[in-house]
């Protein structure tokens, strides 16, 4: 977590001063009137879930550096155009360029082929393949009394089905993926396969991000099914000295020009402030990117379309923010950050949802005071019929989180994420796993938040 700087802890001081002059009681006939035309106007007339299944079908792959996430950026702005943005902009954003290649392969020598896919930023394996000997271990810190020289590290602690937030077990097994193939490098291995992270015993690979210390050998990786891990696992026991071939046909390219998409309804009190929405447009090469993030996309554009068929004018701007690069690189989140503050933009909330278009629950929130949420727990009684009920502690998500720094409040749509990680970062985040009244839900919820906020301050 990041810390806010003195002056940002003064600027969130002037910020809270200006958002907060004196307004109409809270909670009345006029709240409850808003958000039940806000709700009405997602669960009757909602667009959303076509608007997804064209951003999915004809842009699917959206990862930094490919054709399909520019065709995206342009989707998008010409999306926010005919919903009626005041205002669009292209931010531009130079970004990583990586690309899988041919489909890799992974198999146990003499034996069965393993279901895998390529890691992220992962480099290839030398040309014919790389055959190699398998130690299996359960933790980074392993690495440091196991004999890995010359070996394949198979990193293979599941994710912890204890916690009820599947996000918790994804962030605890993450350091396998992210940083083992990495670390193991350090100590001579040669390879890295990882046991994917989720909680879905099934046959599909997860990929995600991993990175190498900038300096330090890199050595290719490939993340597992679960059941690959697990035969893997069962193999190694009978016979400890058995080898794997993995063959990584990956490429690095230079950076790649690509944009933040930027849409704006213009405030009519304090146009200098402004209210950010927004969730990521790029998804992983394999996946259409349905629930991570395109269901975020829509939906912050579904915001704007559902404050305007309300009949509600922000008093604040509203600026919805399609960031680029959040898979493999956050390089949309830095460049819009620090153009925040080269231009000294006042931001006063800033909402993001990355979190899949499942049924919303809650918001977490956070503050340089540290009393967002509680702040907005006030508001509990209004969301209590549409089964918003979370208002917890937290660094809204990826994109928004770094203005949070620089003092403003930031949020991010809590959804029922049960299911998410059965198809994060994979083949299977496709549309036909969202449902379209969960996906408006999600909107819907978000628009009254960002109205909320807009009409009281938090």
């Amino acid at each position: 977590m990041r810390f806010p700087t003195p002056l940002a802890s003064v600027a969130a001081l002037c910020a809270a001063t200006l958002f907060n002059p004196v307004r109409a009681a809270e909670g009345t006939a006029a709240d409850e009137k808003m958000l039940r035309a806000i709700y009405t106007a997602a669960l009757t007339n909602g667009p959303a879930y076509e608007h997804l299944r064209e951003l999915t079908t004809k842009y699917p792959g959206r990862l930094a550096g490919s054709k399909n996430l520019e065709g995206a950026v342009q989707w998008g702005e010409a999306l926010l155009k005919a919903t009626g943005a005041d205002r669009t902009e292209l931010q531009p954003a130079m970004v990583p360029h990586w690309e899988r290649g041919a489909k890799e392969s992974i198999a146990i020598v003499g034996g069965v082929k393993l279901t895998a896919v390529a890691l992220g930023g992962s480099v290839p394996t030398p040309a014919g393949g790389l055959r190699a000997p398998v130690v299996e271990v359960q933790s980074l810190a392993a690495l440091k009394t196991t004999d890995v020289k010359g070996k394949i590290v198979f990193f293979n602690r599941p994710m912890n089905p204890e916690y009820i937030n599947p996000g918790l077990s994804y962030r605890d097994a993450g350091d396998q993926r992210n940083q083992g193939p990495g670390e193991a490098a350090k100590y001579g291995a040669v390879g890295a396969l990882v046991r994917s992270l989720t909680h879905a015993h099934d046959d599909v690979p997860h990929t995600g991000a991993t990175t190498y210390p900038p300096d330090g050998p890199k050595i290719p990786a490939a993340a597992l099914s679960t059941i690959a891990a697990d035969n893997l696992s069962a193999a190694l026991k009978l016979d400890s000295s058995l080898t794997v071939e993995m063959t990584i046909n990956s490429r690095w390219f230079e950076d790649a020009p690509s944009h933040n998409v930027i849409g704006e309804l213009r405030g009519s009190e304090h146009p200098e402030q402004i209210i950010v929405v927004g969730g990521h447009l790029d998804a992983w090469d394999i996946a259409p990117g349905a629930h991570d993030d395109g269901s975020g996309v829509v939906q912050s554009i579904e915001v704007m379309r559902l404050l305007k068929a309300a009949g509600y004018q922000p008093r604040h701007t509203l600026r919805v923010v399609l960031f680029t690069n959040e898979e493999n690189g956050t390089r949309g989140a830095t460049a819009y950050s620090t153009a925040v503050q080269e231009k000294k933009e006042q931001h006063l909330f800033a909402l993001e949802t990355d979190n899949g278009g499942f049924q919303p629950r809650g918001f977490n929130l956070g503050n340089p005071a540290g009393n967002a949420a509680r702040r907005a727990a006030r508001w509990r009684g209004l969301f209590e019929p549409y089964g918003i009920y979370s208002f917890s502690d937290g660094v809204g998500g990826t994109d928004v989180h770094p203005l949070l720094a620089q003092g403003t409040t930031v949020a991010g749509l809590t959804p029922d994420s049960q299911r998410y990680f059965d198809i994060h970062h994979t083949t299977e985040d496709s549309i036909d796993k969202v449902n379209p009244r969960e996906l408006e839900l999600g909107a819907a919820a978000m628009a009254s938040l960002i109205y909320l906020v807009d009409q009281y301050g938090l």
